[in-house]
């Protein structure tokens, strides 16, 4: 008799887990679009919030590398995100503006910089530079836009007359007005160079030319109130490349500028998470035609699969940099190497709501047992090889929670956009948008 009634009571355990599993698959598969979308942010948010660096408040460049390796462009991000985390809820305005100023004061007092621009990497403790590579120890001017693009949107955010906002607006105005973006022309040519170094002068000569994701440094350059670059070294610099123009059509879809099937996806992301494509053009471009037909060209790719990889279609697309079973590598049409992203698909969703909501479900509903962690999407996978990131990286993580705030209220480019500095560099270049006209 005992032994039945034991036998009983743990079938009535199995049972009971086996309906309260079955209710959570039901309740995970039945959010809406916007509770799918809040919980993403708020995961991804972790990253930023949780796991910074203490001492600095900056980002790890990624969750399993060296602790103390901070990222420039990645807290850049992170600083946008943190705007979204306190606009959400996440965390109050006053915690949000104590880890701003945090980070601005770091930057200020401790951050080794260069003719006013950072490194790729520092320490997160000491500001210490940490060389990216050999020769690469010095200023990165595309990181650093990078971080100045989330500074300007903090700067129009943090607007009250409270004693933390004017001192984080007093700081990222002095970091702003240091920076020597004139520099970076190598004694005025018309052209931006991507590093320089105290120790290797111009030895990387790595000359930043389009399209890809450095449209954001050009337009800083030119936006610049102290050290800006004349009009000519963005068209006889940025425009002047072999893979600047591109005018093809891939998969019945016209390209206006870029790479063979335009590269990885980051190329719509980085710069575009403060400056806002839609109605943006200049000579060469409509931006928010460039941004849509790049994100559809990858996602046709997805669909069309010629390398047969596993998982790929319509609701599992997404080429971009990220880690990789074979290390790390910026995946594209012409790099495939079976690695979706996460945040590619789903850091497109200003340029395709419907297919990035429809991709998201998937990776939640369907991968999330091994896809989803406690910094939200985990940076890729490969199904072909049943491999799945470990890791979290900064600069993947970033794009996710900005660009579905900009998707649901266009916060970022509203701020960013605002900045008067950055319309005066538009106007300078010579593009046109519906903030211009304000």
């Amino acid at each position: 008799m005992q032994t039945n009634t034991i036998k009983w009571l743990i079938l009535f355990v199995i049972l009971l887990g086996n309906i309260s599993a079955f209710s959570q698959t039901k309740d995970k598969k039945h959010l809406t679009d916007e509770e799918l979308l809040t919980l993403v942010q708020k995961q991804t948010f972790r990253y930023f919030w949780d796991f910074a660096h203490p001492e600095s408040g900056l980002a790890h460049e990624r969750s399993n590398g060296r602790p103390e390796v901070a990222t420039i462009g990645g807290s850049g991000f992170g600083v946008m995100a943190i705007i979204v985390g306190v606009e959400r809820g996440f965390v109050t305005r006053d915690e949000g503006a104590e880890r701003m100023l945090k980070i601005v004061n770091f930057l200020n007092k401790d951050a080794q910089s260069y003719h006013g621009i950072w490194p790729h990497w520092l320490n997160g403790k000491t500001g210490e530079t940490i060389p990216f590579s050999r020769k690469d120890d010095g200023a990165d001017l595309v990181e650093s836009a990078f971080m100045f693009e989330g500074l300007l949107a903090a700067h129009q955010y943090f607007n009250q007359e409270t004693n933390t906002e004017r001192r984080i607006r007093g700081l990222i105005s002095k970091l702003w007005r240091e920076a020597e973006w004139n520099w970076f022309t190598q004694g005025g040519q018309e052209v931006l160079y991507w590093h320089w170094s105290p120790n290797n002068d111009w030895t990387m000569n790595h000359q930043i030319k389009g399209h890809n994701e450095c449209h954001i440094a050009y337009i800083l350059a030119a936006a610049s109130p102290t050290f800006s670059v004349k009009e000519s070294v963005y068209h006889r610099g940025w425009a002047n490349s072999t893979v600047f123009r591109n005018g093809k059509e891939y998969y019945a879809i016209k390209l206006p500028l870029g790479t063979e099937y335009g590269g990885p996806l980051f190329f719509t992301h980085y710069s575009y998470l403060g400056l806002d494509p839609r109605g943006l053009k200049d000579r060469y471009a409509d931006y928010e035609e460039q941004m849509k037909a790049h994100t559809l060209i990858n996602r046709a790719y997805c669909i069309d699969n010629p390398k047969k990889y596993k998982g790929y279609g319509k609701k599992c697309w997404g080429l971009t940099a990220s880690d990789g079973d074979k290390g790390y590598s910026a995946h594209s049409p012409r790099n495939d190497r079976g690695v979706i992203t996460p945040t590619a698909a789903i850091s497109s969703i200003p340029y395709t709501p419907e297919y990035s909501i429809e991709a998201m479900r998937y990776f939640y509903e369907e991968l999330g047992e091994n896809l989803w962690g406690e910094y939200g999407f985990k940076d890729a996978f490969n199904l072909t090889e049943n491999w799945f990131a470990p890791s979290y990286l900064a600069i993947d993580q970033g794009p996710i929670i900005v660009m579905i705030e900009n998707y649901r209220t266009q916060l970022i480019w509203k701020l960013f956009m605002s900045h008067p500095d950055v319309q005066t560099g538009l106007k300078k270049l010579g593009f046109t948008s519906p903030y211009l006209n304000k």
